[in-house]
């Protein structure tokens, strides 16, 4: 069963455009260049939560399950992945990142092994890697 929608998708699309239109693209192939936070934002904190949502929302469709959590805070968090399903307490597995962090890395300008090793993402647990699933496909169109 997918999960509800808070977010309408083309709402969490504009978001998400908006968000990139507004962000300079960082040079993938620089080391050190790769994090979205090198990239300030100049869209309002409500774009930039809708944005974040809708993606976790994405996530949760394209990898249904609750053996993961990933939290973008203070923006929202959403279970993922298949296997053992987390219901009270801290789940065996968690990704969590900033907004910008996140966004550029479902909309694919920061690349997921980049953002681990700059220390941008902490993960931890099994299936905490998500470099199978970003960028997230469609997001943007």
């Amino acid at each position: 069963m997918p999960a509800r929608r808070r977010i309408d998708p083309s709402a969490g699309r504009a978001a998400l455009r908006g968000w990139l239109a507004s962000t300079r693209e960082p040079d993938l192939h620089q080391p050190g260049v790769a994090i979205a936070q090198d990239a300030a934002p100049t869209v309002d904190r409500a774009t930039i939560a809708t944005a974040v949502r809708y993606a976790l929302e994405e996530l949760a469709d394209v990898a249904p399950g609750g053996a993961l959590e990933v939290r973008v805070p203070p923006f929202g968090a959403a279970q993922c992945v298949a296997g053992r399903h987390h219901r009270r307490g801290t789940p065996p597995a968690v990704v969590e990142m900033d907004a910008a962090t996140w966004l550029g890395l479902v909309t694919g300008r920061v690349r997921w092994a980049d953002a681990v090793a700059e220390g941008a993402v902490d993960a931890s647990g099994e299936r905490s890697d998500l470099s199978e699933l970003l960028p997230l496909p469609g997001v943007t169109s």
